[in-house]
């Protein structure tokens, strides 16, 4: 993973203290101020002792909180933008694997007023299923974009080879899966799922449980 995007997702989650440890240093120095200027006067090396036993408790406090809201176990983050899909641990990834995400792209309905947009869908998730040798029921967007009529015959919607030989769904019709395109994987393609080569998929399916948090970005 690159720098950036790790340190980026560190401060999101609580794993970097910097920034605010620094901003809770300015309103803690400040009220120091505040109490020495307004109370009784202490010798230099007093003063300084307090504020720096104070600070130091802050600091531990601040800690603990943002320990507190870390994802516990293995956990997933996917970068959109870069098409990278991590699995964590404790604040440091495992592995990381390329991936096709959401291509952002808008197909509207000519007959019926309808529109989509293809993006994967930000925010935390978790796994809420695994299937094996899923099946996708094609939705009406997939015959719109292919100019095909929409079918009557609930059978033409089912799709077995898609989706791979593993899925993870994530809620709303949106699932962690395979792909037939590999060539495509590292570009923003997909309608909306991250695609996965057949290969990580598994491992990624075999590290992956019920429940496991997936933090998309």
């Amino acid at each position: 993973m690159k720098k950036k995007r790790i340190a980026g997702w560190k401060w999101v989650v609580g794993a970097s203290v910097g920034a605010a440890t620094a901003l809770a240093l300015l309103i803690l120095t400040g009220s120091l101020v505040d109490r020495l200027v307004f109370a009784r006067p202490l010798p230099a090396t007093e003063a300084k002792k307090a504020s720096e036993e104070e600070m130091k408790r802050s600091i531990r406090s601040l800690e603990a909180r943002i320990k507190s809201v870390e994802p516990r176990g293995l956990y997933i983050i996917i970068d959109t933008a870069e098409n990278r899909l991590s699995l964590m641990r404790g604040g440091k990834p495992i592995k990381e694997f390329i991936v096709s995400c959401g291509s952002g792209g808008l197909l509207e309905d000519p007959d019926g007023g309808r529109s989509w947009i293809f993006d994967t869908p930000r925010g935390e998730h978790a796994v809420q299923s695994k299937l094996v040798n899923p099946t996708w029921i094609k939705p009406d967007w997939a015959f719109i974009e292919e100019g095909e009529k929409i079918p009557s015959d609930y059978n033409e919607r089912i799709d077995n080879d898609t989706l791979g030989d593993f899925a993870l769904g994530i809620g709303n019709g949106y699932f962690i899966h395979g792909t037939l395109y590999t060539r495509m994987l590292g570009r923003n393609v997909t309608h909306g799922c991250v695609r996965v080569g057949d290969k990580d998929l598994r491992e990624i399916y075999q590290a992956a449980g019920i429940g496991t948090r997936v933090y998309i970005y």
